[in-house]
């Protein structure tokens, strides 16, 4: 049996897709964005008359396989990771993730995974591996089998509301750079209910929200959850902002770092890994919910192993929560590829900000170092049972930012890493007092230079996986050292004779 047939054969799958045609006609949805999610986090894939969910249920889709790249080429005019000689990808809908669009109730959404095609040479039908969704769901799997251990995870996901011009361009944030400021956070009101509602709808349990300190800067924070399903809440608070932006005539900006002088926008991962639990379904005050219980499901429950040991520190993870943090620090340089992804990612690390003691903006540390309720590290314990990974923004791919750590926590686990001891001070008056911490890369290239070193990071992108990342994030540092900028031609244009 190939993976296609395991995967469409699974046991209670037949029932959920007779239940999604229930809902189909319970809710009049006539037409499904069959969706999928590239190597850079964008969401892809295909829009289908309703009518055909059984079939397409069974059989799937058919796409090329350089979708899950964008289908770009790079600067020499190659396609990234495959060449249109390349064979189509089978997209499998996910049932238990069906949703209807409260903007367009005509509309319904299924997240997929995506398969080699069935009639492949070699492996047909076998998992496509630059599937990234795919991807961390058997990474999970794996993980779960491995240590009995689920991992779950809450992120902070900033980002902008920006004016539109009427050229189309931003002309600057919809409000003031006002940290909490409860008058900034009201002017952004008529917007950011509009996303409450909708994410609501959508199975998004919002917990809390506030103007953060750039031009028009948002962070709403959602319950945290099962990792695969936390990265699907991500994927669409970014789909809900863009549709938000376009009814108001805004830019939803989650670029890292579109202002200088202020802080940029960061998506700090909040985890934990647990023993049992049980999923509950949540219906957020609705008595029939638009979409199917999986996408209002959140797992509850169980024992969360990153809770401190009395006996041991009342303040420091337990045994399994101090291997991983051990994990992550270790592989930090090549995390950090995967966190601040892009070029512009590395002008929060250089700008000063907000909290900012030397320089990187308090959101973006750029030393290796751990600590309890400590900002200026990359890791913290921010609250005791979780720690947070601070050196990751808003352009982050969550599928493969949850992959590896996955990964790194597993080689914490397998190999007792140990982090060493809390750092209570300010990492750089530590620094200034003669402790020796690693710095993170300071440019794209630095970070994929990691990397290409890093076996266990690498591994989080099994087979065709990081061949499409590097060509695709190789390509993108290129064509940046390719290009001549304003800085370029303000600086040295006429600095001689």
């Amino acid at each position: 049996m190939t993976d296609l047939q395991a995967h469409v054969e699974a046991p209670g799958r037949a029932e959920l897709v007779k239940q999604v045609s229930e809902k189909i006609k319970e809710t009049g949805v006539d037409y499904i964005y069959y969706q999928f999610i590239s190597v850079t986090g964008r969401i892809v894939g295909k829009g289908i008359p309703a009518m055909h969910w059984e079939r397409l249920a069974e059989k799937g889709f058919q796409l090329v396989y350089g979708s899950t790249a964008n289908l770009f080429v790079d600067r020499h005019g190659h396609y990234i990771g495959y060449g249109p000689e390349s064979s189509e990808l089978v997209g499998i809908p996910d049932p238990e993730t069906f949703c209807q669009l409260p903007w367009d109730k005509r509309i319904g959404r299924v997240f997929c995974t995506l398969f080699r095609n069935r009639e492949e040479r070699e492996n047909p039908g076998g998992a496509l591996t630059s599937d990234c969704r795919g991807n961390l769901r058997r990474i999970h799997n794996e993980f779960q089998d491995k240590h009995g251990l689920d991992m779950r995870c809450g992120t902070e996901p900033e980002m902008m509301w920006l004016k539109r011009g009427e050229d189309g361009k931003m002309t600057g944030g919809v409000t003031k750079p006002n940290c909490y400021h409860i008058d900034q956070f009201e002017e952004l009101r008529p917007t950011f209910m509009k996303v409450i509602e909708y994410a609501q709808q959508m199975g998004l349990d919002i917990i809390q929200g506030d103007h953060e300190d750039a031009p028009g800067q948002l962070e709403l924070n959602t319950q945290f959850d099962d990792v695969l399903r936390n990265a699907d809440r991500l994927t669409t608070y970014r789909q809900i902002c863009a549709q938000v932006a376009r009814e108001d005539n805004l830019i939803a900006c989650f670029m890292s770092k579109p202002f200088m002088g202020v802080s940029a926008s960061g998506c700090h991962h909040n985890m934990s890994l647990w023993r049992g639990g049980e999923d509950v379904v949540n219906k957020l005050g609705m008595e029939s919910l638009p979409g199917m219980e999986g996408a209002f499901s959140y797992r509850v429950g169980g024992e969360n192993t990153f809770m401190p040991d009395p006996s041991i520190d009342e303040r420091a993870p337990g045994p399994i929560g101090l291997q991983s943090i051990g994990g992550v620090i270790k592989h930090l340089g090549a995390l950090t590829s995967i966190g601040s992804s892009t070029v512009n990612s590395y002008r929060r690390l250089w700008d000063t900000g907000f909290w900012a003691p030397i320089f990187a903006d308090w959101g973006a540390p750029i030393f290796a170092d751990w600590g309890n309720q400590n900002r200026t590290c990359a890791l913290r314990v921010s609250a005791p049972g979780r720690f947070e990974y601070r050196s990751v923004d808003s352009m982050v791919n969550p599928y493969l930012m949850g992959a590896a750590l996955l990964k790194a926590f597993d080689d914490g686990i397998d190999n007792d890493l140990n982090p060493g001891e809390a750092e209570e001070r300010n990492i750089y008056e530590a620094i200034d007092a003669g402790k020796d911490v690693k710095k993170l890369p300071m440019s794209l290239g630095e970070a994929l230079d990691e990397l290409r070193a890093d076996e266990v990071i690498q591994s989080a992108m099994p087979g065709e996986m990081f061949k499409v990342f590097e060509h695709y994030k190789r390509d993108e540092w290129e064509r940046f050292n390719h290009t001549v900028t304003d800085w370029d031609v303000e600086t040295y244009l006429d600095c001689l004779p």
